[in-house]
């Protein structure tokens, strides 16, 4: 099945190359030279995965990020230059679930593509269940409930938990995460993971400033706290 992009990118010639290689791929791609198209197009539909130039003009990439978060759990790969190491930081922490940098290799980006669509596919029905204090993930159907209530969570958000309950309270790498989380064969940016986990802690936490429930283990990476 046909899967949509959203290509939000100024440049003409990067859509033409990106609208191209996406075809290649068999999606559907629907370009946005600018932010404000972006999000006229977001009435109408949602895409799977949508791809968002950081330096876009009028409405910047960031606010375009933070827009679509507040109202949709779509995953989003922000594009930003590789000199500009700090927009990776923001980006995530806007909300994107990943990025890559220009100029990119187009195989990274429909591997990052790939990844991102394979979040949204049915998980097995016979993936337990995941408890951590008043945390509760169920796999099996992607909900996520913090003191018996409803928590929203972007699909990276999730998998990062999972991926940390899952581990019994052992201490899980930044390059743990790249690799098991993101994808990553090679050495990632681990300032995204921790940048995610900054996003989760506002969500899981009573006090973020003073985590309870994801640990920090200083030079060695993050944890859940195994007490129930």
């Amino acid at each position: 099945m046909a899967r949509s992009i959203m290509v939000v990118e100024d440049d003409p010639a990067i859509r033409m190359v990106l609208n191209a290689h996406l075809r290649d791929e068999g999606h559907l791609v629907i370009e946005c030279p600018t932010a404000e198209h972006a999000l006229v197009q977001l009435v109408d539909g949602r895409p799977d995965v949508i791809l968002v130039d950081l330096r876009l003009p009028g409405i910047n990439g960031l606010d375009l990020v933070r827009s679509v978060r507040a109202r949709s759990e779509v995953p989003i790969i922000i594009v930003t230059a590789q000199t500009d190491s700090h927009d990776v930081v923001a980006g995530m922490e806007a909300g994107a679930d990943d990025y890559v940098t220009k100029p990119f290799v187009a195989k990274e980006l429909m591997a990052r593509i790939r990844r991102q669509l394979r979040r949204g596919e049915p998980r097995s029905a016979a993936a337990p269940i995941l408890q951590c204090g008043p945390l509760e993930l169920r796999p099996a159907t992607g909900q996520a409930l913090l003191a018996s209530q409803p928590l929203t969570l972007s699909r990276i958000e999730f998998d990062v938990l999972a991926e940390l309950m899952s581990a019994g309270g052992r201490v899980l790498s930044r390059d743990e995460l790249l690799r098991d989380v993101w994808g990553y064969d090679s050495m990632g940016d681990g300032r995204i993971v921790d940048s995610l986990i900054y996003r989760l802690r506002g969500k899981i936490e009573t006090d973020a400033a003073n985590p309870q429930l994801l640990l920090t283990v200083r030079g060695f990476g993050y944890r859940m706290d195994a007490r129930e």
